[in-house]
This record gives C-alpha cells, sequence and structure tokens, in this order.
C-alpha cells in the first residue's frame, strides 16, 4: 500500500468534564471511568519519510518539554510501530508544541496519537483508527482517546471507548500554574485517601444525554483534584477565581456570575472554566494572569489533517 510521503496534523489537546478513580489494578495502573472531551488547543506534526534510517524529531520551540529524548512519547510510537509491523520506519518528524507540558491536558498523548495516525498515512501501512487506538493503548492510558477524540466515555485504563453526544456550544477558559505535579505522586496521594473520590462520571453522561449547558457546568469534577490541591494550592485558587468571574475590570466572566462551573483535567495542574460566551471567558482568562492562560472550544476530533506543507 503506497502512502502520501508527507503530512501535516494537529494533535488536539483534551479536557476530562469527569474523573472518577478506581482501585490499583495488576498492572499498576488505576481503573478510571471519565469523561474526555477534545479541544482547541493543539500541537503541530510534520511528518514524512526520512532520507536514511531512525527517527529525526525536530522540536519547536527550543527547550519545549516532551520528555527524555529516547523515552517521549513521540519517540516510543514511531519505535513500537515499527516492531507492530516488523519494517524499518525512517521519519522526519517536527513538533510545534503549543499544549503546555504537565498540564492534564494529554499533550503528549496527542503527540503520540499524531505520530500513529501520520506515520500510518506517510508508510500506507493500513492501520485505521481501531489499529492506532490498539497501538496507543500500550503507549499511555490517553492515547487511544487522542486518536479518536470528541467526545467520549472512557473506562478500563481509558482504553474502552464510548462516543458520546457532543455538548452545546460553549466556550473552555483553561488555565495553569507555573508549575506541574508527578502523575505518580498524585496518584499515590489518592490511594492514601480515607474514602473513596468523586463521583461525577453519572451526573456528566446524563448533562450530555439531555444537552444542558448549565447542567454540564453544574457537573463537572475531579477526583484526583483534592490531592493535587494539597500539591499546588495555585489548583484550587483558580478553580474559585473561574467560578467567581474574577476578570478584568468591567467584566465579571459569565453575565457576572462567573464560569457555570470550574474543574481540574486529568491529575492537573491545568484548570478549565465553562462559559457560554467567548467575551466572558476571555475576560476571566485575562483578569487572572496565569502563567500560560486562553480560551478555547470543544472539536470534533483529535487528530485533523492539514494541507500537506510545501516541499522544503
Amino acid at each position: 500500500m503506497s502512502g502520501a510521503g508527507r503530512v501535516r496534523l494537529r494533535a488536539y489537546a483534551k479536557v476530562n468534564y469527569a474523573l472518577e478513580v478506581g482501585g490499583l489494578r495488576f498492572d499498576g495502573y488505576h481503573d478510571i471511568r471519565t469523561v474526555m472531551q477534545s479541544v482547541s488547543l493543539f500541537d503541530e506534526v510534520e511528518i514524512e519519510r526520512g532520507p536514511g534510517e531512525g527517527l529525526d524529531l525536530v522540536v519547536e520551540p527550543e527547550g519545549a518539554e516532551v520528555g527524555e529524548p529516547e523515552r517521549n512519547t513521540v519517540r516510543r510510537a514511531w519505535s513500537l510501530l515499527q516492531s507492530v509491523c516488523g519494517r524499518e520506519l525512517p521519519a522526519r518528524v517536527r513538533l510545534r508544541k503549543g499544549i503546555p507540558a504537565g498540564s492534564g491536558l494529554g499533550g503528549a498523548s496527542a503527540d503520540a496519537a499524531a505520530v500513529l495516525v501520520g506515520l500510518d498515512e506517510v508508510f500506507g501501512l493500513g492501520l485505521g483508527a481501531i489499529g492506532a487506538r490498539e497501538i496507543g493503548a500500550r503507549i499511555g492510558a490517553d492515547v487511544p482517546f487522542c486518536v479518536s477524540g470528541g467526545t467520549a466515555l472512557a473506562e478500563g485504563i481509558g482504553e474502552v471507548l464510548r462516543p458520546l453526544p457532543a455538548p452545546p456550544g460553549h466556550r473552555l477558559a483553561i488555565v495553569r500554574p507555573g508549575r506541574g505535579a508527578s502523575t505518580a505522586a498524585i496518584y499515590e496521594g489518592y490511594d492514601r485517601l480515607p474514602g473513596p473520590g468523586e463521583r461525577c462520571v453519572g451526573a456528566v453522561l446524563a448533562a450530555l444525554e439531555r444537552g444542558s449547558l448549565e447542567e454540564l457546568g453544574r457537573t463537572v469534577g475531579n477526583a484526583l483534584a483534592p490531592v493535587t490541591k494539597s500539591l499546588v494550592p495555585e489548583v484550587e485558587e483558580y478553580e474559585q477565581a473561574l467560578r467567581g468571574g474574577e476578570g478584568r475590570e468591567g467584566n465579571q466572566g459569565n453575565e457576572g456570575n462567573g464560569a457555570l462551573g470550574a474543574s481540574m483535567s486529568g491529575s492537573g495542574t491545568a484548570v478549565y472554566g465553562v462559559f457560554g460566551s467567548w467575551a466572558a471567558a476571555e475576560g476571566t482568562v485575562s483578569g487572572l494572569g496565569a502563567p500560560f492562560g486562553g480560551v478555547y472550544e470543544p472539536v470534533p476530533c483529535g487528530v485533523e489533517s492539514l494541507p500537506a506543507p510545501d516541499a522544503r
């Protein structure tokens, strides 16, 4: 099967409208139930056949966090795909980072998903979405969702996906403190909590089925948030500020009442607020002065193909 030779992709971030955590599994992971949504914050990935062997990875901007050179998710996706296909896949990958690292927004998973989708197209491997999701589950729990994206319920460790109705149109004000937190440490802290964490998935599912934005805002939640907030108190501060609509003078957020709801994404440390309008969300984000902040909206896919770049 022939391939495209060269592709350009957007790898979209995600937020968790709801996240519940179960017990520790035999494989060291936790069972989860989570409602995830792709959002318009993205990384851009360009992939082309390489002239020789191996993977040539260029990351922009210089110094962007993508993990250890030999263990980042781009390289792991490429290496695993070679093993599964039983052939060399010499490639050049240019990764332009827009999703902040250590935020719970799925940037590393989105990059792995885009590499799997892109290499499939470049080399004509015939994986399709199902094959890419199966391989992606071996890289990270969020990768299968990031391959397909949209709105979905994820269970197991995140590999069991069920598409859900898209939410009513809205804006997400996303802010992140200047520091992240270790996902492993957060789950270890969760295991030490005295009782079960927040149960919010059922209420979010009902809100989506009814198509109620107000209900969705009221029911967003995250069982890991108490642990992350104990390690990074700014997470609590931003969440409260989003709910209170503390923006620039004269702009009080969502009709003076702040976000319809606010929660942490993933294991953190990014926090989002659900707003009915762009102006309300933008006013609130601008007033917070967070190291990272912006206004985004839901998108229906996890990886999007863009017009091919001009040949260099």
